[in-house]
């Protein structure tokens, strides 16, 4: 259906709405969740647990998660209770925590700073896995305020501290090959995809923007098994139904394409994936 090429070049891809809509504040709690993990035995070091989280000393545990309640309940609060927490000794979790709370206030310049400055102060106490987990909040922060070279660097400097196998690795590469698509960088984007879809499989957004890179590139087949595998993970996104049919309709199954765009007008009929799914709908032949 050569009539729809220049539709789906030019429409809405999801790689775009992942860098600049995906939940901002979703993205920072839940690398704050991580750091809040179960505490590390009594005067030890925090100590990589499976899934890739670090559990928070002891000493640290308690006011960290005061400070990060605070700052959902109130980005301001969180803010000063870091600011007060440090002047006491909160090591780089007070400043982690107060780039959390400007990150929920949207303050995304002085969240960056936080960030950063938290990293850094985890390195100078031989925390470089930590550090490591404060570069790559930093980079979020940046791709939340449109700063995808500034992203991009703090993504290289997580990954050059060394963070273990698993899927904290693989998050940092799927926001790193997501920072690279917005530069422009395709070839370096699916190298850190393709690290991103081995450490972490069972995150939905890795084979979305995968399959979505393979459309573009020319790459159907690889594009057609990497939206199956994001169908079967995440079946009720609308970005991912309307992908399935963006790949379908280059394979020639007008009738899968119809089907899978219906999903994504159904599931979330005024996101910018339902309305895309709509406007590509309309220029389907009746009857498929």
């Amino acid at each position: 259906m050569p009539f729809l090429l220049p539709l789906l070049l030019q429409a809405y891809d999801p790689e775009i709405e992942a860098v600049m809509n995906r939940s901002r504040k979703q993205k920072q709690e839940e690398r704050a969740a991580a750091a809040a993990a179960p505490v590390a035995p009594a005067g030890g070091n925090a100590v990589a647990r499976d899934d890739g989280r670090i559990p928070v000393p002891a000493k640290f545990a308690a006011p960290f998660q005061t400070c990060l309640d605070q700052a959902i309940e109130s980005p301001d609060a969180g803010v000063a209770f870091a600011q007060k927490w440090r002047m006491e000794g909160g090591s780089f979790y007070a400043r982690h925590c107060m780039g959390f709370a400007y990150a929920r206030a949207e303050r995304w310049t002085p969240a960056i700073v936080a960030f950063e400055q938290a990293a850094e102060e985890a390195e100078r106490g031989g925390e470089m896995v930590q550090g490591a987990r404060l570069w790559a909040q930093a980079g979020n922060a940046a791709l939340a305020a449109g700063d995808v070279a500034k992203a991009r660097t703090s993504f290289d400097a997580a990954l050059a501290r060394g963070l273990p196998d698993g899927l904290e690795k693989g998050e940092v590469h799927l926001d790193r090959a997501r920072a690279l698509v917005a530069l422009g960088d395709m070839k370096a984007a699916r190298e850190s995809l393709d690290v991103a879809l081995a450490q972490a499989p069972a995150d939905p957004l890795g084979w979305l923007l995968s399959a979505t890179l393979a459309r573009r590139s020319g790459e159907l087949r690889l594009a057609q098994a990497h939206i199956a595998r994001a169908v079967q993970l995440s079946p009720d996104d609308a970005s991912v139904a309307l992908e399935e049919g963006n790949v379908a309709i280059l394979t020639d199954h007008a009738d899968v394409a119809r089907s899978a765009w219906q999903r994504a007008v159904r599931i979330a009929p005024e996101s910018p994936a339902g309305k895309a799914a709509a406007d590509n709908l309309t220029r389907l032949p009746a009857g498929g």
